[in-house]
């Protein structure tokens, strides 16, 4: 069966809808094969048919239209490397615990996506002039357990601010230089560079164009968190993430050899990572190799040589990233940020014998 590669070696987080994590530790190239990426959905992946498929854009637009899958992918294409990172990566870390999908470290992966300039589509369409959002649907629906939400059928729908769109936005067809897989968006999914990647919609099926803020379901009531200004709190959508850098190796309760040089490596992503230092037991901060070169919104992997002490010993490793305006991560999840944009620096607990 086509689905079962995309469950080789991960982590289940759930079955269904399907949540499967990548485990950290097997991080190895720039690129995460495509079968290692880390799969997030909130309801049944949707059985589309590419014939009968077709994308609408719509709304504050001179010349609605519709496309066919074949019409998109004839059309010029661009590919590039982007990371993506569920907002509720290292959800499994917080005290106490909370509800949601109890990601580790690994649902994040790095792709080369290739796809058409939503831009295109938008100046086809003609957007007008007090255009301000614009909406990403897609096919995945089901019913919500949230109470607060709309009663029946709900689909995923999230917006971007039309600047945005406009900019770097991608509608891919290929993941790794293959064909969507059904579970990371086949026929169409977004790709918002930079943000979290409940941005990045799959199943695509319409976009609208709107000259107003969008509030739905997934855009107010979830992905979001209070951000205050002058004292004040406003509930407010996630969009850019957080830089941040993650330990694959060692892994926590890894035990290595006494007095023997290893190689402490992981990645590091969120706006431009200008460096990533390593701490060993709260002792002065080491500056870590970047291994890859610096490409807009795609990690970096990074490196340091460490030689493990001559005497047994529980030690507590530590990375954190910078980016190149100075912001770096904090030592605290911050609470008004609730469930996601988990960026603080995270121990790795190993043992030497």
């Amino acid at each position: 069966m086509k689905d079962q590669p995309m469950r080789a070696e991960k982590i289940v987080r759930s079955e269904d809808p399907p949540n499967l994590e990548m485990p950290f530790s097997t991080l190895d190239g720039f690129i995460t094969p495509t079968e290692s990426f880390y799969v997030r959905t909130h309801f049944p992946v949707p059985n589309i048919d590419r014939s009968k498929w077709r994308l609408r854009l719509e709304g504050e637009v001179e010349n609605a239209f519709e496309i066919t899958y074949e019409e998109l992918i004839a059309l010029e294409s661009r590919t590039i490397p982007v990371t993506l990172e569920c907002a509720g990566n290292n959800r499994i870390f917080l005290e106490p615990k909370v509800k949601g999908v109890q990601w580790e470290l690994g649902a994040v992966g790095n792709a080369e996506w290739t796809g058409v300039p939503l831009s295109l589509l938008l100046e086809r369409a003609g957007v007008k002039a007090n255009a301000l959002e614009v909406i990403l649907e897609g096919a995945d629906a089901g019913p919500l357990a949230e109470s607060k939400g709309p009663q029946g059928d709900v689909r995923f729908a999230r917006s971007i601010p039309l600047s945005k769109a406009c900019s770097d936005v991608l509608l891919v067809h290929r993941m790794n230089g293959e064909e969507l897989h059904p579970e990371h968006g086949f026929p169409l999914r977004a790709i918002v560079p930079g943000w979290y990647a409940m941005a990045s919609v799959k199943w695509l099926q319409r976009i609208v164009v709107t000259d107003t803020p969008y509030n739905g379901y997934y855009q107010t009531l979830d992905y979001a968190y209070w951000a205050e200004t002058d004292g004040l709190a406003k509930l407010t959508s996630l969009s850019s993430m957080q830089v941040k850098a993650e330990i694959a190796y060692p892994p926590t309760g890894a035990v290595l050899k006494t007095a023997t040089r290893i190689r402490i490596f992981g990645a590091a992503w969120g706006a431009d990572v200008a460096k990533v230092e390593v701490n060993v037991d709260g002792a002065e901060w080491k500056l870590a190799r970047l291994i890859d070169e610096a490409k807009p919104n795609a990690w970096r992997r990074w490196e340091l040589d460490w030689t493990t002490p001559a005497q047994p010993g529980r030690h507590v490793l530590t990375a954190r990233a910078t980016d190149k305006d100075g912001r770096g991560q904090p030592t605290e999840h911050d609470p008004n940020r609730g469930t996601y944009m988990i960026s603080r620096i995270l121990p790795i607990e190993v043992e030497v014998a």
